[in-house]
């Protein structure tokens, strides 16, 4: 039987709020397949209290005895306890419980094909005052299921974007990137697109590091050293990808409506495009890992944490997505 694990993210921000406003609603019911959250129990007993939710709460011990969805009914796993149960505010003493509850989770998924991983907004910050090594859900997810490649997509109705690289520093991208780099992420999410959302030949847009893709190298070399080269040999492994284009054109209702998926240089080269077009029904999906992960498209939102002003839809669309790839 099909199932999902819940990871909230960070107990501080809004990943427990979206749970508690989710199970209140129709779609817990019409989605038709159980939804376990890995919470302390005091937790959600708490931020429901403090948002004027009345739930129930069903602990559990293992994903074998969870049950079809109830209304109002969250089934939760309890895999560690959380120091702070205050919101709006980062706590050091909670950055383990969150890395302990996406532990469960990542091994969880990897025994059983049929157990989906959904996650909560995490503060990176937190999380790297206790482990100077994490940057972020898609590099630990590579670690811990020791994946050779690992890529990011973000994905809506309108678009859809991947990164070769991600959780760095700006200055360093140039540098990271290379021709085996892109050729094994473009394969990565060639193969992605088939696999996941059934599209038999992608058509991919291959975006440029420089300005107007390095004006044939009067505004940089690595079109004409790194990325051109790549295209070619992704060509001869049919692969249907553009030679790089300019970023600044590339998102044209033209090219939306003809490109199954973007593949960008650096993080705000096309994440800002997708939120600016979908924020909030906008997923994110792990792509060359051998689980099925999908989060939400936000972050923590310290600022309406507890408010009841969170909005729930990203969390519904990535267990809708995660639902239909398992």
């Amino acid at each position: 039987m099909k199932k999902i694990l819940y990871s909230p993210g960070e107990p501080s921000g809004i990943g427990p709020d979206l749970i508690i406003q989710l199970c209140r609603t129709t779609f817990w019911i019409d989605i038709e397949i159980p939804i376990l959250c890995i919470s302390d129990p005091k937790l959600l007993s708490k931020r429901a209290s403090d948002l004027g939710k009345k739930i129930t709460i069903k602990e559990i011990s293992d994903i074998s005895e969870s049950k079809a969805n109830r209304r109002n009914v969250i089934q939760i796993i309890h895999i560690s306890d959380c120091r702070n149960l205050k919101y709006g505010k980062l706590y050091k003493s909670n950055a383990q419980y969150v890395l302990n509850n996406l532990k469960f989770g990542i091994d969880e998924a990897l025994k059983n094909k049929k157990l989906a991983l959904v996650t909560g907004p995490i503060s990176k910050e937190n999380i790297i005052s206790i482990n100077n090594a994490f940057s972020g859900h898609t590099e630990y997810i590579q670690q811990r299921t020791k994946s050779n490649e690992v890529l990011m997509l973000l994905a809506s109705d309108q678009l859809k974007v991947a990164l070769v690289t991600t959780h760095i520093p700006l200055k360093k991208v140039a540098n990271k990137i290379s021709k085996e780099l892109v050729i094994s992420k473009a394969i990565t999410l060639n193969q992605g697109l088939k696999e996941k959302f059934k599209i038999k030949n992608p058509n991919i847009k291959l975006l440029g590091l420089n300005p107007h893709s390095g004006e044939g190298g009067k505004i940089g070399k690595e079109e004409i050293d790194i990325l051109i080269p790549a295209v070619k040999e992704l060509r001869k492994k049919k692969i249907n990808i553009s030679y790089p284009i300019s970023a600044d054109t590339a998102f044209t209702k033209k090219n939306l409506k003809e490109t199954d998926a973007f593949l960008g240089m650096y993080h705000d080269q096309v994440l800002p495009v997708i939120k600016a077009i979908s924020f909030g029904s906008a997923i994110n999906i792990t792509l060359g890992v051998p689980i099925t992960r999908t989060s939400v498209d936000h972050g923590i939102a310290l600022d309406i944490s507890g408010t009841g002003k969170s909005d729930p839809s990203s969390l519904k669309e990535a267990i809708k997505t995660a639902k239909k790839i398992i």
